[in-house]
């Protein structure tokens, strides 16, 4: 059995694990930085590719390399590569399963600090009409700044990214002092957060409702404590994606495989 997995997130990692500890299958896993990929093959992934890939190159690869499941276990917010996957599965007749972690339980949590936005460019604008004092902390990725700076003055911006080069260079791009970038690697703990707010004066905080595993909880809860506000951009809707496809354990991808196969 041979999977296609769409990784770089910590969902993939746990399902290469489960899926080496469980079945004999091969795995492919495919992310978009070569450290990504170090973390998938540390975690048991027979192979990677460490590039973003095209629609082309991985139907190439899925037809000719006689792959029999494609798994999508990219981030919530990678919206084009999942409906790239779910469509080009259907094309192909190939099964497939999304993993999406789930949203964010805030019962019990104050959320009125969290002001939401459906997107980047909304985020930038809410940020230069209502806050337009005090730093900002970007906790949303590097691939998403330009659309905040679009709008916001680099000045006030503090960006935690991975340090890769994609993401230095595109801090380079966009001007942002070296002096700025808070280098990153996995979710930052309440403790951590309260540290950034507190160096870098911040009085707003940019985040995804990426889930718990995305640290969101950790984040409000330490927004809350120093009154910083939050925007947080709502996850999208995909209109690709089949529900009946969706799987967000591995409790339920175990019963999608053994249906499957």
């Amino acid at each position: 059995m041979k999977v296609f997995l769409l990784g770089g997130t910590k969902d993939s990692i746990n399902i290469i694990q489960h899926i080496k500890e469980n079945y004999d299958y091969y795995i492919l896993t495919t992310t978009t930085t070569e450290y990504g990929g170090k973390l998938a093959k540390e975690g048991g992934s027979d192979d990677t590719i460490t590039r973003p890939l095209l629609k082309d190159e991985i139907r190439e690869i899925l037809i000719n390399e006689d792959f029999d499941l494609l798994i999508d276990a990219t981030h919530p917010f990678a919206e084009h590569i999942t409906q790239t996957s779910a469509s080009l599965a259907r094309e192909l007749g190939m099964p497939y399963i999304r993993f999406e972690r789930p949203t964010t339980n805030l019962e019990g949590i104050d959320t009125s600090n969290i002001h939401y936005v459906k997107s980047f460019d909304n985020a930038g604008k809410l940020i230069a009409d209502e806050f337009n004092e005090g730093n900002i902390l970007h906790f949303a990725g590097a691939n998403t700044m330009a659309d905040i700076l679009n709008h916001v003055s680099v000045d006030r911006f503090y960006p935690r990214i991975l340090k890769v080069e994609s993401s230095i260079r595109k801090c380079e791009s966009l001007n942002v002092d070296p002096d700025h970038i808070i280098p990153m690697t996995g979710a930052a703990t309440v403790e951590e957060n309260l540290e950034l707010i507190e160096k870098y004066d911040a009085s707003v905080m940019i985040t995804k409702e990426s889930g718990e595993v995305g640290g969101v909880i950790e984040k409000i809860h330490a927004a809350n404590e120093r009154n910083v506000a939050i925007v947080m951009i709502q996850r999208p809707k995909i209109d690709e994606l089949n529900k009946n496809d969706i799987v967000s354990n591995l409790d339920e991808l175990d019963i999608k495989l053994k249906n499957f196969f």
